[in-house]
Protein backbone atom coordinates (compact mmCIF):
# COMPACT_ATOMS: atom_id res chain seq x y z
CA UNK A 1 0.00 0.00 0.00
CA UNK A 2 2.63 2.31 0.92
CA UNK A 3 4.22 1.91 -2.47
CA UNK A 4 1.23 2.58 -4.31
CA UNK A 5 1.24 5.57 -2.28
CA UNK A 6 4.81 6.41 -3.28
CA UNK A 7 3.95 5.92 -6.72
CA UNK A 8 1.20 8.58 -6.95
CA UNK A 9 2.91 11.24 -5.09
CA UNK A 10 5.70 10.90 -7.30
CA UNK A 11 3.19 11.08 -10.86
CA UNK A 12 1.34 14.11 -9.13
CA UNK A 13 4.83 15.57 -8.25
CA UNK A 14 5.94 15.18 -11.62
CA UNK A 15 2.92 16.43 -13.59
CA UNK A 16 3.17 19.93 -11.35
CA UNK A 17 6.58 20.47 -12.29
CA UNK A 18 5.87 19.97 -15.68
CA UNK A 19 3.00 22.69 -15.80
CA UNK A 20 5.23 24.89 -13.85
CA UNK A 21 7.91 24.72 -16.48
CA UNK A 22 5.39 25.59 -19.51
CA UNK A 23 4.05 28.37 -17.07
CA UNK A 24 7.85 29.79 -16.93
CA UNK A 25 8.35 28.97 -20.60
CA UNK A 26 5.41 30.72 -21.53
CA UNK A 27 6.21 33.94 -19.72
CA UNK A 28 9.82 33.74 -21.10
CA UNK A 29 9.35 33.18 -24.54
CA UNK A 30 10.20 35.82 -27.20
CA UNK A 31 8.28 35.84 -30.58
CA UNK A 32 10.56 35.74 -33.98
CA UNK A 33 8.79 38.51 -34.99
CA UNK A 34 6.71 41.28 -33.61
CA UNK A 35 2.85 40.75 -33.37
CA UNK A 36 0.73 42.30 -36.41
CA UNK A 37 -2.75 44.59 -35.89
CA UNK A 38 -4.98 42.81 -38.43
CA UNK A 39 -6.89 45.72 -40.31
CA UNK A 40 -10.38 45.59 -41.24
CA UNK A 41 -10.33 43.53 -45.04
CA UNK A 42 -6.89 42.07 -44.17
CA UNK A 43 -8.88 38.65 -44.03
CA UNK A 44 -9.30 39.50 -47.57
CA UNK A 45 -13.03 38.89 -47.06
CA UNK A 46 -15.07 39.99 -50.20
CA UNK A 47 -16.65 43.25 -49.46
CA UNK A 48 -20.17 43.14 -48.71
CA UNK A 49 -19.63 39.74 -46.67
CA UNK A 50 -19.56 40.50 -43.51
CA UNK A 51 -22.69 39.65 -41.02
CA UNK A 52 -23.57 40.32 -37.58
CA UNK A 53 -24.33 37.92 -35.34
CA UNK A 54 -28.11 37.91 -35.06
CA UNK A 55 -28.23 38.85 -39.38
CA UNK A 56 -30.95 36.29 -40.62
CA UNK A 57 -30.59 35.40 -44.51
CA UNK A 58 -33.44 33.99 -45.44
CA UNK A 59 -33.36 30.96 -47.49
CA UNK A 60 -29.13 30.84 -46.93
CA UNK A 61 -29.03 27.17 -46.75
CA UNK A 62 -30.25 23.79 -49.20
CA UNK A 63 -30.14 19.91 -49.05
CA UNK A 64 -31.51 17.63 -51.62
CA UNK A 65 -32.41 14.09 -50.97
CA UNK A 66 -34.29 11.35 -52.85
CA UNK A 67 -33.83 12.37 -56.44
CA UNK A 68 -35.38 9.25 -57.50
CA UNK A 69 -38.91 9.76 -56.32
CA UNK A 70 -41.20 11.06 -58.90
CA UNK A 71 -44.38 12.62 -57.10
CA UNK A 72 -47.50 12.39 -58.86
CA UNK A 73 -51.21 13.77 -57.85
CA UNK A 74 -54.39 15.51 -59.42
CA UNK A 75 -55.62 17.07 -56.07
CA UNK A 76 -54.14 19.34 -54.03
CA UNK A 77 -54.36 21.66 -51.23
CA UNK A 78 -52.53 25.10 -51.76
CA UNK A 79 -53.26 26.72 -49.35
CA UNK A 80 -54.73 27.74 -45.75
CA UNK A 81 -58.00 26.68 -45.54
CA UNK A 82 -57.75 25.01 -48.76
CA UNK A 83 -58.40 26.19 -52.60
CA UNK A 84 -61.40 27.99 -52.20
CA UNK A 85 -60.32 29.30 -48.33
CA UNK A 86 -62.98 27.16 -47.08
CA UNK A 87 -61.59 24.69 -45.32
CA UNK A 88 -64.05 22.30 -47.40
CA UNK A 89 -62.61 19.79 -50.14
CA UNK A 90 -64.33 19.68 -53.17
CA UNK A 91 -62.47 17.50 -55.19
CA UNK A 92 -64.44 13.75 -55.56
CA UNK A 93 -63.78 12.26 -52.48
CA UNK A 94 -65.12 9.06 -50.55
CA UNK A 95 -64.34 8.28 -47.50
CA UNK A 96 -64.40 5.24 -45.57
CA UNK A 97 -66.38 5.17 -42.66
CA UNK A 98 -66.63 1.49 -41.55
CA UNK A 99 -65.31 -0.42 -38.98
CA UNK A 100 -61.60 -0.83 -40.41
CA UNK A 101 -59.02 1.87 -39.47
CA UNK A 102 -57.30 4.42 -41.82
CA UNK A 103 -53.88 2.95 -42.25
CA UNK A 104 -50.83 4.65 -42.01
CA UNK A 105 -49.24 5.92 -45.02
CA UNK A 106 -46.26 7.08 -43.29
CA UNK A 107 -45.06 9.66 -40.37
CA UNK A 108 -41.96 12.20 -40.31
CA UNK A 109 -40.48 13.62 -37.01
CA UNK A 110 -41.14 17.74 -36.74
CA UNK A 111 -39.65 20.46 -34.91
CA UNK A 112 -41.81 21.62 -32.30
CA UNK A 113 -45.04 23.54 -33.63
CA UNK A 114 -48.09 23.78 -35.36
CA UNK A 115 -47.67 24.52 -38.96
CA UNK A 116 -49.49 22.46 -40.91
CA UNK A 117 -49.00 21.33 -45.19
CA UNK A 118 -50.08 22.44 -48.07
CA UNK A 119 -50.26 19.84 -51.12
CA UNK A 120 -49.92 19.91 -54.58
CA UNK A 121 -48.92 17.64 -57.69
CA UNK A 122 -48.10 14.53 -55.38
CA UNK A 123 -45.77 17.04 -53.04
CA UNK A 124 -46.42 17.95 -49.31
CA UNK A 125 -44.75 21.64 -47.85
CA UNK A 126 -44.48 22.33 -44.54
CA UNK A 127 -42.80 25.18 -42.95
CA UNK A 128 -40.96 23.43 -39.74
CA UNK A 129 -38.50 25.07 -37.19
CA UNK A 130 -35.55 22.88 -36.24
CA UNK A 131 -34.31 23.52 -32.79
CA UNK A 132 -31.16 21.97 -33.10
CA UNK A 133 -30.05 24.02 -36.19
CA UNK A 134 -32.13 27.33 -34.46
CA UNK A 135 -34.28 27.35 -37.99
CA UNK A 136 -36.60 28.16 -39.94
CA UNK A 137 -37.19 25.01 -42.55
CA UNK A 138 -39.32 24.59 -45.33
CA UNK A 139 -39.36 21.23 -46.17
CA UNK A 140 -40.95 18.82 -49.31
CA UNK A 141 -42.02 15.64 -49.24
CA UNK A 142 -43.35 12.99 -51.42
CA UNK A 143 -47.31 12.66 -50.46
CA UNK A 144 -47.15 8.64 -51.47
CA UNK A 145 -44.59 7.95 -49.28
CA UNK A 146 -43.64 10.66 -47.17
CA UNK A 147 -39.72 10.80 -49.00
CA UNK A 148 -38.02 13.72 -48.24
CA UNK A 149 -37.16 15.46 -51.69
CA UNK A 150 -35.39 18.60 -50.47
CA UNK A 151 -35.04 21.14 -47.20
CA UNK A 152 -34.52 25.12 -47.68
CA UNK A 153 -33.32 26.46 -44.40
CA UNK A 154 -32.38 29.54 -42.40
CA UNK A 155 -31.50 30.41 -39.08
CA UNK A 156 -33.14 32.52 -37.08
CA UNK A 157 -32.91 31.95 -32.85
CA UNK A 158 -36.30 32.07 -31.44
CA UNK A 159 -37.13 30.65 -28.13
CA UNK A 160 -39.66 27.88 -27.83
CA UNK A 161 -43.78 29.37 -26.77
CA UNK A 162 -46.19 27.16 -27.20
CA UNK A 163 -43.70 25.45 -29.82
CA UNK A 164 -42.37 27.35 -32.77
CA UNK A 165 -43.71 26.98 -36.53
CA UNK A 166 -46.99 28.59 -36.98
CA UNK A 167 -48.18 29.07 -40.36
CA UNK A 168 -49.49 27.21 -43.77
CA UNK A 169 -47.53 27.38 -47.05
CA UNK A 170 -48.96 28.96 -50.16
CA UNK A 171 -48.10 26.85 -52.96
CA UNK A 172 -49.20 27.52 -57.42
CA UNK A 173 -47.27 27.20 -60.81
CA UNK A 174 -43.88 28.42 -60.14
CA UNK A 175 -43.65 28.85 -56.73
CA UNK A 176 -44.34 27.97 -52.76
CA UNK A 177 -44.08 30.75 -50.46
CA UNK A 178 -43.69 31.08 -46.45
CA UNK A 179 -43.54 33.14 -43.66
CA UNK A 180 -42.00 32.11 -40.76
CA UNK A 181 -42.05 33.25 -37.11
CA UNK A 182 -41.12 35.90 -37.34
CA UNK A 183 -42.44 37.39 -40.61
CA UNK A 184 -39.62 35.81 -42.70
CA UNK A 185 -41.64 35.82 -45.98
CA UNK A 186 -39.52 32.76 -48.43
CA UNK A 187 -40.61 32.11 -51.90
CA UNK A 188 -39.05 29.08 -53.74
CA UNK A 189 -39.47 27.05 -57.10
CA UNK A 190 -41.55 24.11 -55.65
CA UNK A 191 -39.62 21.87 -57.99
CA UNK A 192 -36.17 22.63 -57.54
CA UNK A 193 -36.25 24.45 -54.00
CA UNK A 194 -34.27 27.06 -56.03
CA UNK A 195 -34.41 30.60 -53.90
CA UNK A 196 -36.44 32.72 -55.94
CA UNK A 197 -36.92 36.30 -53.46
CA UNK A 198 -37.06 36.50 -49.56
CA UNK A 199 -38.79 39.88 -47.62
CA UNK A 200 -38.22 40.66 -43.82
CA UNK A 201 -41.55 42.01 -43.01
CA UNK A 202 -40.08 43.63 -39.94
CA UNK A 203 -37.63 45.51 -42.05
CA UNK A 204 -39.28 46.33 -44.76
CA UNK A 205 -42.64 47.24 -43.57
CA UNK A 206 -42.10 48.24 -39.62
CA UNK A 207 -44.13 44.97 -38.45
CA UNK A 208 -44.34 43.68 -35.10
CA UNK A 209 -44.46 40.73 -34.68
CA UNK A 210 -47.39 39.17 -32.13
CA UNK A 211 -46.31 37.70 -28.60
CA UNK A 212 -46.69 34.02 -29.71
CA UNK A 213 -45.27 34.82 -33.50
CA UNK A 214 -47.04 35.31 -36.90
CA UNK A 215 -50.15 33.10 -36.88
CA UNK A 216 -50.45 34.72 -40.49
CA UNK A 217 -50.83 32.18 -43.61
CA UNK A 218 -49.59 33.62 -47.00
CA UNK A 219 -52.58 34.13 -49.72
CA UNK A 220 -52.58 34.31 -53.59
CA UNK A 221 -54.77 36.27 -55.54
CA UNK A 222 -54.18 35.73 -59.07
CA UNK A 223 -50.56 35.65 -59.34
CA UNK A 224 -50.48 38.58 -56.62
CA UNK A 225 -49.19 37.47 -52.87
CA UNK A 226 -51.70 39.44 -50.23
CA UNK A 227 -49.89 40.32 -46.91
CA UNK A 228 -51.23 41.96 -43.94
CA UNK A 229 -47.72 43.64 -42.53
CA UNK A 230 -49.77 46.02 -40.26
CA UNK A 231 -46.85 47.84 -39.51
CA UNK A 232 -45.61 51.39 -39.74
CA UNK A 233 -45.27 51.51 -43.55
CA UNK A 234 -48.36 49.20 -44.40
CA UNK A 235 -51.60 47.83 -43.48
CA UNK A 236 -52.09 44.76 -46.61
CA UNK A 237 -49.33 44.98 -49.41
CA UNK A 238 -49.76 42.89 -53.16
CA UNK A 239 -46.24 41.19 -53.79
CA UNK A 240 -45.56 39.65 -57.29
CA UNK A 241 -45.24 36.16 -56.37
CA UNK A 242 -42.34 35.17 -59.08
CA UNK A 243 -40.61 38.22 -58.33
CA UNK A 244 -40.73 39.48 -55.39
CA UNK A 245 -41.81 43.35 -55.98
CA UNK A 246 -44.35 44.99 -54.47
CA UNK A 247 -47.16 45.94 -56.47
CA UNK A 248 -49.42 47.87 -54.31
CA UNK A 249 -49.33 48.63 -50.30
CA UNK A 250 -52.33 50.15 -48.42
CA UNK A 251 -51.21 52.94 -45.60
CA UNK A 252 -52.40 51.72 -41.94
CA UNK A 253 -54.33 54.72 -41.49
CA UNK A 254 -56.35 52.39 -38.89
CA UNK A 255 -53.07 52.13 -37.31
CA UNK A 256 -53.72 48.21 -36.40
CA UNK A 257 -51.12 45.73 -35.32
CA UNK A 258 -50.41 42.54 -36.72
CA UNK A 259 -52.57 39.63 -34.99
CA UNK A 260 -52.35 36.02 -35.94
CA UNK A 261 -55.19 35.87 -38.29
CA UNK A 262 -54.96 35.41 -41.71
CA UNK A 263 -56.62 37.80 -44.68
CA UNK A 264 -59.77 36.08 -45.95
CA UNK A 265 -61.08 36.78 -49.74
CA UNK A 266 -64.36 38.11 -50.02
CA UNK A 267 -67.36 39.20 -51.99
CA UNK A 268 -69.68 41.39 -50.42
CA UNK A 269 -71.90 43.52 -52.10
CA UNK A 270 -70.58 42.73 -55.52
CA UNK A 271 -67.37 44.20 -54.06
CA UNK A 272 -64.00 41.60 -54.09
CA UNK A 273 -62.65 42.68 -50.94
CA UNK A 274 -59.58 41.41 -48.42
CA UNK A 275 -60.75 41.41 -45.10
CA UNK A 276 -58.47 41.39 -42.23
CA UNK A 277 -59.07 40.98 -38.34
CA UNK A 278 -55.45 42.83 -37.27
CA UNK A 279 -55.21 43.77 -33.28
CA UNK A 280 -57.51 47.10 -33.34
CA UNK A 281 -60.45 45.93 -35.58
CA UNK A 282 -61.68 44.58 -38.53
CA UNK A 283 -60.92 46.26 -42.14
CA UNK A 284 -61.61 45.38 -46.04
CA UNK A 285 -59.54 46.51 -48.67
CA UNK A 286 -60.24 46.44 -52.01
CA UNK A 287 -59.26 43.45 -54.44
CA UNK A 288 -60.42 44.79 -57.79
CA UNK A 289 -58.07 45.87 -60.54
CA UNK A 290 -59.45 49.19 -60.80
CA UNK A 291 -58.38 50.69 -57.39
CA UNK A 292 -57.10 47.77 -55.43
CA UNK A 293 -55.01 48.03 -52.35
CA UNK A 294 -57.81 50.84 -51.40
CA UNK A 295 -59.09 50.94 -47.98
CA UNK A 296 -63.10 50.40 -48.16
CA UNK A 297 -63.81 50.86 -44.51
CA UNK A 298 -62.31 50.29 -41.17
CA UNK A 299 -64.04 49.19 -37.65
CA UNK A 300 -62.63 49.30 -34.10
CA UNK A 301 -65.89 49.26 -32.66
CA UNK A 302 -64.75 45.36 -31.36
CA UNK A 303 -61.29 44.92 -30.64
CA UNK A 304 -59.89 41.28 -28.73
CA UNK A 305 -56.16 41.94 -27.54
CA UNK A 306 -55.53 38.24 -28.96
CA UNK A 307 -57.32 36.69 -32.42
CA UNK A 308 -55.80 33.52 -34.08
CA UNK A 309 -59.26 32.28 -36.33
CA UNK A 310 -59.92 34.57 -39.49
CA UNK A 311 -62.70 36.41 -40.59
CA UNK A 312 -65.95 34.11 -42.10
CA UNK A 313 -68.53 35.55 -44.59
CA UNK A 314 -71.63 34.89 -43.65
CA UNK A 315 -74.19 36.38 -46.36
CA UNK A 316 -74.18 39.29 -49.27
CA UNK A 317 -72.62 41.36 -46.26
CA UNK A 318 -72.11 39.92 -42.90
CA UNK A 319 -69.14 38.66 -41.41
CA UNK A 320 -68.49 37.13 -38.52
CA UNK A 321 -65.18 37.49 -36.63
CA UNK A 322 -64.59 35.06 -33.19
CA UNK A 323 -61.73 35.01 -30.60
CA UNK A 324 -60.26 33.43 -27.60
CA UNK A 325 -59.55 34.30 -24.20
CA UNK A 326 -62.77 35.76 -23.27
CA UNK A 327 -63.63 37.73 -26.49
CA UNK A 328 -66.43 35.43 -27.82
CA UNK A 329 -67.42 36.36 -31.17
CA UNK A 330 -69.29 39.52 -33.48
CA UNK A 331 -71.20 40.00 -36.18
CA UNK A 332 -70.20 43.03 -38.84
CA UNK A 333 -73.04 44.44 -41.76
CA UNK A 334 -71.50 45.76 -44.17
CA UNK A 335 -73.28 48.48 -46.86
CA UNK A 336 -72.82 51.28 -49.21
CA UNK A 337 -72.74 55.04 -47.64
CA UNK A 338 -73.22 57.09 -51.47
CA UNK A 339 -69.61 56.72 -52.87
CA UNK A 340 -67.84 54.85 -49.96
CA UNK A 341 -67.80 52.11 -47.33
CA UNK A 342 -69.01 51.32 -43.85
CA UNK A 343 -68.76 48.21 -41.26
CA UNK A 344 -70.81 48.22 -38.27
CA UNK A 345 -71.04 45.49 -35.51
CA UNK A 346 -74.67 44.28 -35.74
CA UNK A 347 -74.34 41.65 -32.65
CA UNK A 348 -71.76 40.47 -29.95
CA UNK A 349 -71.51 37.79 -27.37
CA UNK A 350 -69.49 36.52 -25.14
CA UNK A 351 -67.87 32.52 -25.67
CA UNK A 352 -70.97 31.75 -23.39
CA UNK A 353 -73.67 33.64 -24.77
CA UNK A 354 -73.10 32.57 -28.53
CA UNK A 355 -70.64 31.12 -31.39
CA UNK A 356 -67.00 31.66 -30.80
CA UNK A 357 -64.13 29.84 -30.91
CA UNK A 358 -59.89 29.89 -29.78
CA UNK A 359 -57.72 29.23 -32.20
CA UNK A 360 -59.27 27.47 -35.51
CA UNK A 361 -61.67 29.46 -38.13
CA UNK A 362 -65.02 28.27 -38.24
CA UNK A 363 -67.01 26.43 -40.76
CA UNK A 364 -69.75 27.89 -42.97
CA UNK A 365 -71.50 24.72 -44.61
CA UNK A 366 -74.91 24.32 -46.15
CA UNK A 367 -76.46 26.92 -44.36
CA UNK A 368 -75.02 26.03 -41.11
CA UNK A 369 -72.03 27.66 -39.00
CA UNK A 370 -70.32 25.14 -37.45
CA UNK A 371 -67.44 25.92 -34.19
CA UNK A 372 -65.44 24.10 -31.72
CA UNK A 373 -66.31 26.68 -28.23
CA UNK A 374 -63.81 27.83 -26.50
CA UNK A 375 -62.94 26.40 -22.42
CA UNK A 376 -64.72 29.57 -21.26
CA UNK A 377 -67.68 28.54 -23.58
CA UNK A 378 -70.16 27.62 -20.50
CA UNK A 379 -72.01 24.12 -20.73
CA UNK A 380 -70.69 23.69 -24.43
CA UNK A 381 -67.13 24.54 -23.73
CA UNK A 382 -64.85 22.36 -26.14
CA UNK A 383 -68.04 21.08 -27.90
CA UNK A 384 -68.78 20.94 -31.39
CA UNK A 385 -71.67 22.91 -32.18
CA UNK A 386 -73.68 24.91 -34.83
CA UNK A 387 -75.76 27.70 -35.36
CA UNK A 388 -78.14 28.74 -37.82
CA UNK A 389 -76.30 31.84 -39.37
CA UNK A 390 -79.26 34.24 -38.46
CA UNK A 391 -78.81 33.30 -34.86
CA UNK A 392 -75.31 33.08 -33.96
CA UNK A 393 -76.64 32.88 -29.77
CA UNK A 394 -78.69 29.68 -29.97
CA UNK A 395 -76.98 26.34 -30.96
CA UNK A 396 -78.74 24.26 -33.22
CA UNK A 397 -76.95 21.35 -31.91
CA UNK A 398 -73.83 20.17 -30.22
CA UNK A 399 -71.55 17.33 -29.99
CA UNK A 400 -71.96 14.60 -26.86
CA UNK A 401 -70.78 15.71 -23.19
CA UNK A 402 -67.67 13.31 -23.69
CA UNK A 403 -67.05 14.35 -27.28
CA UNK A 404 -64.97 17.56 -26.88
CA UNK A 405 -62.01 18.54 -29.28
CA UNK A 406 -60.29 21.48 -27.21
CA UNK A 407 -58.07 23.49 -29.92
CA UNK A 408 -58.48 20.26 -32.44
CA UNK A 409 -58.55 21.07 -35.77
CA UNK A 410 -61.81 20.45 -38.53
CA UNK A 411 -63.26 20.42 -42.25
CA UNK A 412 -65.97 19.18 -44.40
CA UNK A 413 -65.14 16.15 -47.03
CA UNK A 414 -67.25 14.09 -48.87
CA UNK A 415 -70.20 15.97 -47.03
CA UNK A 416 -68.72 14.80 -43.66
CA UNK A 417 -67.27 16.50 -40.82
CA UNK A 418 -63.85 15.60 -39.84
CA UNK A 419 -62.21 16.92 -36.45
CA UNK A 420 -59.26 15.85 -35.03
CA UNK A 421 -59.10 15.99 -30.62
CA UNK A 422 -56.17 17.85 -29.48
CA UNK A 423 -55.10 14.61 -27.93
CA UNK A 424 -55.12 13.23 -31.23
CA UNK A 425 -58.03 11.46 -32.21
CA UNK A 426 -60.31 11.38 -35.46
CA UNK A 427 -63.95 11.82 -35.22
CA UNK A 428 -66.03 11.57 -38.38
CA UNK A 429 -69.75 12.42 -38.71
CA UNK A 430 -72.66 12.71 -40.69
CA UNK A 431 -73.72 15.97 -40.52
CA UNK A 432 -77.72 17.58 -41.19
CA UNK A 433 -79.65 20.86 -40.06
CA UNK A 434 -80.99 18.73 -37.23
CA UNK A 435 -78.01 17.07 -35.50
CA UNK A 436 -75.14 14.82 -36.63
CA UNK A 437 -74.09 11.26 -36.40
CA UNK A 438 -70.87 9.83 -35.08
CA UNK A 439 -69.75 7.69 -38.15
CA UNK A 440 -66.18 6.89 -37.29
CA UNK A 441 -63.72 7.13 -34.33
CA UNK A 442 -59.92 6.33 -34.31
CA UNK A 443 -57.31 6.94 -32.37
CA UNK A 444 -54.29 7.98 -34.50
CA UNK A 445 -51.89 9.50 -32.19
CA UNK A 446 -51.22 7.84 -28.59
CA UNK A 447 -50.57 10.43 -25.91
CA UNK A 448 -50.97 12.95 -28.22
CA UNK A 449 -50.03 16.17 -27.50
CA UNK A 450 -51.34 20.20 -28.93
CA UNK A 451 -52.88 18.95 -32.05
CA UNK A 452 -54.02 22.08 -33.40
CA UNK A 453 -52.67 22.23 -36.84
CA UNK A 454 -55.12 22.17 -39.60
CA UNK A 455 -55.70 19.39 -41.60
CA UNK A 456 -54.81 19.10 -45.19
CA UNK A 457 -56.20 16.31 -47.82
CA UNK A 458 -55.13 15.14 -51.52
CA UNK A 459 -55.74 12.30 -53.09
CA UNK A 460 -57.15 10.13 -50.96
CA UNK A 461 -54.64 10.87 -47.91
CA UNK A 462 -55.66 12.82 -45.39
CA UNK A 463 -52.57 14.88 -43.52
CA UNK A 464 -52.59 15.93 -39.50
CA UNK A 465 -50.06 16.20 -37.15
CA UNK A 466 -49.54 16.92 -33.24
CA UNK A 467 -47.08 19.01 -31.79
CA UNK A 468 -44.13 16.46 -32.90
CA UNK A 469 -45.02 14.62 -36.10
CA UNK A 470 -46.76 14.65 -39.14
CA UNK A 471 -49.36 11.80 -40.18
CA UNK A 472 -50.37 10.32 -43.42
CA UNK A 473 -53.61 8.47 -43.39
CA UNK A 474 -54.88 6.91 -46.37
CA UNK A 475 -58.86 7.39 -45.55
CA UNK A 476 -60.41 6.30 -49.06
CA UNK A 477 -60.33 2.52 -50.48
Amino acid sequence: MKRKRDTVTAVTAAVAVCYLLLLVGWHLYVPSRPLEVQAPGADNRPVGTERKADEVRIGEFFMAYDAQVQPAGTDSWSCFRGDRFDNIVHTRAAIRTDEAPYPLRWQVATGEGHAAPAIRAGRVYLLDYDESLQSDALRCFDLDSGKELWRRWYRVPIKRNHGFSRTVPVVGDGYVITIGPEGHVMCCDPLSGALLWSLDMQQVYGTEVPFWYTGQCPHVDGGTLILAPAGEKALLAGIDCLTGKELWHTPNTPQYKMSHSSVMPMTLLGKRTYVYMGIGGLCGVSAEPSDRGTLLWSTGTWQPSVVAPSPLQIGDNRILAVAGYGSGGAVFEVSRTGTGWRAAVTDKFKPNEGIACEQQTPLYHNGMVISVLPKDGGVNRSKLVCYAPGNLRTPLWSSDADERFGLGPYFIIDGKLVVLKDTGELYVYQVEQRGMKLLKHQTIIEDGADAWGPLAYADGRLLLRDAHQLICLQIEH
